[in-house]
């Protein structure tokens, strides 16, 4: 495997590397950092619904929807990336997801413990510490390769991270920045120092190695470039950081009657935060819109999922039948929600 320790790179090369590997169908290790901060959201995500646009636009501070599930994230210069590029055929990779995580962050962990952090793995996707979060994992599948993102948290701008998310008031902000501060912690946090980037690029590699066999450090070369160059103009773009957002009908222009009603809720689960939206009409969905920071594979059949909902009864039995029978019928996987929690979302009282 090709492994590229980069350091610090544009915040749109940050991103848009793995991507392109993953296109191009190369296998690949990236170990990065942004040499600038912007705000990342889950493939699934509403950015209008879970980012300050007013506050990051105000503050030059990017907005990127990335092809990885998950929710929103502050990146910086003071958190090192690792992003694993592989065939989704490769012997290593296990066909259940949770166990995936568990296999290919046992690496990380082990990177944490050497440089003094208590460090376990959390299913679904968490590395924590002291019951604090230390590392946030998601996966993805692109044109037959599988991705793991995550990161090394040298440092965190909790105050930042907590301003960049779209809440309902100013103290509703402040729980966000407590919570922040005593759920997520960092590598200076728990050990009082920080070490090099190219020591944890080096201790990683190593560690991958038992898994993933030798890994060969590779420079960037002109086709990886290009093809990240044509996804920086296609993903840094309105179009496509809101096609979450134009998903999601317009509930205002709903005409409600009688027997006609619309239902917006929210409901958290060990796989995500999952929020739908839906018209109900003499008991049956239509409008139907499910976004989150859950992950769920593969990530372009949410809307078909959406589609295959409409006209089915707003009743849990019936709701959760047609959610089974599509996962089964697409191979469907949503580590930590399943058919009948998803099913839940449409049906719990308000």
């Amino acid at each position: 495997m090709d492994y590229y320790f980069l350091d610090l790179v544009s915040w749109q090369h940050s991103q848009a590397l793995y991507h392109a590997a993953a296109y191009l169908g190369r296998e690949s290790l990236f170990i990065l950092r942004p040499n600038s901060p912007y705000v990342c959201i889950g493939c699934h995500q509403d950015a209008e619904q879970e980012i300050d646009l007013k506050f990051t636009r105000a503050n030059d501070i990017p907005v990127f929807r990335r092809e990885v599930g998950g929710g929103a994230v502050y990146l910086d210069g003071e958190q090192l990336f690792y992003q694993l590029v592989i065939p989704s055929d490769h012997p290593a990779i296990p066909s259940d997801k949770v166990e995936f995580y568990r296999r290919f962050l046992e690496p990380v962990v082990a990177v944490y413990r050497q440089v003094g952090v208590d460090a376990k793995y959390k299913p679904v996707n968490d590395i924590v510490a002291n019951n604090r979060k230390v590392s946030g994992n998601g996966a993805a599948e692109i044109e037959g390769m599988t991705i793991l993102v995550g990161n090394f948290i040298l440092d965190f701008d909790y105050e930042t991270m907590s301003k960049c998310l779209r809440v309902p008031d100013e103290k509703f902000r402040d729980k966000v920045y407590k919570t922040l501060n005593e759920n997520l912690s960092t590598i200076q946090r728990e050990t009082g120092s920080i070490p090099q980037t190219a020591d944890l690029a080096s201790a990683l590699v190593a560690a991958y190695r038992p898994l993933l066999g030798e890994m060969r450090p590779r420079k960037l070369d002109g086709e990886l470039l290009a093809k990240a160059d044509e996804l920086i103009n296609e993903m840094h773009s309105d179009e496509w950081l809101f096609a979450n957002d134009r998903r999601r009908p317009e509930t205002k222009q709903v005409r409600i009657r009688e027997g006609v009603y619309v239902i917006q809720r929210v409901v958290k689960y060990p796989g995500g935060l999952v929020r739908v939206s839906a018209v109900v009409e003499d008991g049956l969905l239509k409008d139907v819109y499910i976004s989150g920071d859950f992950f769920f594979y593969p990530s372009n059949a949410l809307p078909d999922l959406e589609r295959s909902l409409q006209g089915i009864p707003a009743d849990l039995d019936y709701l959760t039948a047609a959610i089974q029978d599509f996962y089964q019928q697409r191979m469907i996987e949503s580590p930590g929600i399943n058919a009948e929690n998803l099913a839940k979302v449409f049906v719990t009282a308000d």
